[in-house]
């Protein structure tokens, strides 16, 4: 397991990288499909280089996170490109603290395969997520193919340590275990990547 540290050394290395690939055209797509449901106070969580903000309407105020300061000055420039009215906060997902049911719309598109507890992380998005508001994701995980996720479970020790992110989490198995409604889902890439439109459930006493 990388330190905190050492797994935001990391992802502030590949800054530029994400910024680069915010022109992916299936990635585009995606996140356009996904991204027009996100209305009023928008939470995204590990912002990354910005590669959201083209797709936002006019009228949205975003909360951004992240804890690569060099991702946030991507997304600061991303968000000046696209004339979105964006906050950013520099801190880790697993450490913040939002009020209840503050935000309309929380957003996470590449990031739940990153944290060291991810559960946690989604039950703090049905916290954070006002009763009749959208969780929205866009996730990467094991394929249900079984010659790609042998592959993938081989790499993935490798992966992680250069990269940062696991390849192995069943992403959709999370979502239900986490207590999220899903709403809609849609599966690219051998299953792989998952586009889920969500409610925020009942939060736990």
């Amino acid at each position: 397991m990388l330190t905190k540290e050492r797994l935001i050394r990391t992802f502030d290395r590949q800054a530029s990288q994400y910024e680069k690939r915010r022109m992916d055209n299936n990635q585009k797509r995606w996140r356009q499909n996904l991204l027009g449901e996100a209305k009023g106070e928008v939470l995204e969580l590990a912002v990354g280089a910005g590669a959201n903000f083209p797709f936002y309407a006019s009228d949205v105020k975003v909360t951004a996170t992240d804890f690569s300061k060099a991702m946030l000055e991507k997304a600061k420039q991303a968000a000046s490109l696209h004339q979105v009215d964006a906050e950013f906060i520099c801190g880790d997902i697993e450490g913040l603290n939002f009020s209840d049911q503050s935000f309309d719309t929380i957003i996470s598109t590449l990031s739940l395969c990153c944290y060291d507890q991810p559960l946690i992380v989604l039950d703090n998005m049905k916290r954070w997520c006002k009763p009749n508001g959208t969780i929205l994701l866009m996730e990467h995980g094991v394929s249900t193919n079984s010659f790609i996720s042998l592959i993938q479970k081989a790499i993935n020790p490798l992966h992680y340590r250069i990269v940062g992110c696991h390849q192995t989490r069943n992403i959709p198995e999370m979502i239900q275990q986490s207590g999220i409604i899903i709403e809609k889902t849609e599966s690219h890439w051998f299953n792989m990547v998952h586009l889920i439109w969500a409610k925020p459930g009942r939060i736990a006493d």
